[in-house]
């Protein structure tokens, strides 16, 4: 059985996201939408070997320079709840992977990536991420892929409009 806690990282460089195109795993519930690089927590990680793990496993960085930035909570109907470890990277070494087992790795301007097509809690937790805001706590809800609650530090808040 998976770890319901995982990593999520944005790296960034140049004013730009290392941004993933999920679009090579079979039964990918991310499939066609653009996330960070991470996964799921392997037997006795702490979120930063898994989050280092990850990276190295998808990108072939080794990440010199991170911050942990929040916890995000994702609820679904039919799915298991999810606890997501969010991070930034600023240092990072290392020859990129020429390919990624389960999408494609494309460096995109921050301004860019709220046009992507991203899931609409990402846009609440990237906003965030810009905003530079203190660590925090989200949880996220979707009834068929439909963001229906967005709870941020224990308020109700709004999506990303």
């Amino acid at each position: 059985m998976k770890s319901p806690m995982t990593t999520l990282c944005y790296l960034e460089q140049d004013g730009k996201y290392l941004m993933m195109h999920r679009v090579k795993k079979d039964h990918d519930i991310n499939e066609g939408k653009w996330i960070g690089v991470g996964g799921h927590f392997e037997e006795g990680e702490s979120p930063e070997e898994c989050l280092l793990r990850e990276v190295k496993e998808e990108t072939g960085y080794i990440l010199t320079s991170w911050r942990f930035r929040g916890l995000v909570t994702f609820t679904a109907d039919n799915t298991p709840t999810e606890y997501m470890c969010l991070y930034t990277a600023d240092g990072f070494e290392g020859v990129p992977l020429e390919e990624c087992r389960e999408g494609v790795l494309k460096w995109v301007p921050k301004e860019e990536v709220p046009d992507l097509n991203l899931w609409e809690g990402d846009k609440v937790f990237l906003k965030l991420l810009t905003e530079e805001a203190p660590f925090f706590s989200l949880k996220l809800s979707y009834v068929h892929d439909c963001l229906t609650e967005c709870v941020l530090n224990g308020e109700p808040a709004k999506s990303s409009e």
